[in-house]
């Protein structure tokens, strides 16, 4: 049997890999429950097949990159594959990558990540070997990680990724005492944060802020082939009819107080009611995080008011902020971004990383993770 060859990788082995990177970004908006997964075929140092992830029940990357060999080198025999995440090697809605990998005649795989799936987790990379081709694992692995963290850790973890979308003044507010919020940020903030949408399997908002805002939390002016579920955490149901977030249909309203009336008139307006109370009446946002999951939610995109979003930080499910800040000051007058305890020592902070701060249109945008 092969082993996996030295973590040594060449320059052509990471300009590749790079390559597969970019065809696994073409499936960011479209491929849930699945990851997102871009594979390229070379043979003789030229590329000769590439593909990513189709929408759930279709083509894979794998499957994607060795017809489009078939078609433009009449098959990937000898070929190397590059692929962002390890061929699955079990049946789901589609065969195994890994054996139609085999099937071609591949003579060697280089893979970014091992799969998180305990029904790959090496599974994939065994079975290649066991068929006498050459295997080596590791290249470009966060960045491959990067594309895929909400499926991580759903598989590892057993909840989606949350990633907490704020927009604020400099001094911190999100909107004044009234409520009002519409609009801090600048147009380009606003269209920067359906991209952010887009990619999200499911959109999370509190009563709060379907009553002050009154938002449909839709992507727009962004082509996807599918809009996110959208979920509004609502405690006592108190949520109105004609709320623009139930337009459609495609919602789910989660609450911790029945109201028969209420959940039967949701339900014949299209809508889904989960009851998930815990034992201080409220909704129990731990159990919320572990049901999306085991509906394959892998990434959710949540944005709501400062008392949704303490809940969130308190429990311990917040996993990256994107903060939009406007360069403008609304006084003391004016919401924060979050409804937390008063800290006596400093001990107590929240401490994070900042990866990315970048100018959008007249404001900042900041991507920290906790």
């Amino acid at each position: 049997m092969l082993r996996d060859e030295s973590p040594t990788f060449s320059a052509a082995d990471h300009r590749f890999m790079a390559l597969a990177l970019q065809q696994a970004r073409l499936s960011l908006f479209n491929t849930t429950p699945n990851p997102r997964v871009g594979c390229v075929l070379v043979r003789d140092g030229k590329k000769i097949g590439e593909g990513h992830t189709q929408p759930a029940g279709q083509n894979h990357a794998e499957i994607q990159a060795l017809l489009d060999a078939e078609k433009n080198a009449g098959g990937a025999r000898g070929a190397t594959a590059y692929v962002t995440l390890e061929p699955c090697s079990h049946q789901g809605r589609t065969p195994p990558c890994c054996d139609a990998l085999i099937d071609a005649g591949i003579a060697r795989a280089v893979v970014a990540m091992q799969d998180p799936n305990p029904q790959v987790a090496g599974q994939g990379l065994a079975r290649l070997r066991e068929a006498g081709i050459a295997t080596a694992c590791g290249l470009l692995a966060n960045e491959a990680l990067e594309l895929n963290q909400g499926f991580v850790s759903r598989m590892t973890r057993g909840r989606p990724w949350l990633r907490l979308k704020l927009a604020a003044s400099l001094d911190g507010k999100t909107a004044l005492n009234n409520g009002r919020s519409q609009w801090i940020t600048g147009p380009a903030a606003r269209k920067d944060g359906q991209h952010w949408r887009a990619r999200a399997c499911a959109i999370l908002t509190g009563i709060g802020t379907v009553k002050d805002d009154d938002p449909r939390l839709t992507v727009r002016d962004i082509e996807t082939s599918r809009q996110p579920l959208r979920v509004v955490v609502d405690s006592r149901l108190e949520i109105p009819l004609t709320a623009k977030v139930l337009d459609g249909g495609k919602a789910l309203v989660v609450a911790a107080i029945p109201d028969d009336a209420k959940m039967d008139a949701l339900r014949s307006a299209g809508c889904e009611v989960m009851l998930l109370p815990n034992d201080q009446g409220k909704v129990d946002l731990a159990a919320l995080m572990a049901a999306l999951a085991l509906r394959g939610i892998n990434e959710i995109h949540s944005e709501a008011g400062f008392k949704l979003n303490g809940s969130l930080l308190r429990a311990d499910l917040v996993d990256e902020l994107l903060l939009y800040l406007a360069p403008t000051l609304l006084g003391e007058a004016a919401r924060g971004m979050f409804h937390l305890q008063e800290l006596t020592d400093l001990a107590g902070r929240r401490d994070l990383q900042i990866l990315d701060l970048r100018r959008i249109g007249k404001d900042l945008r900041l991507l920290a993770r906790l």
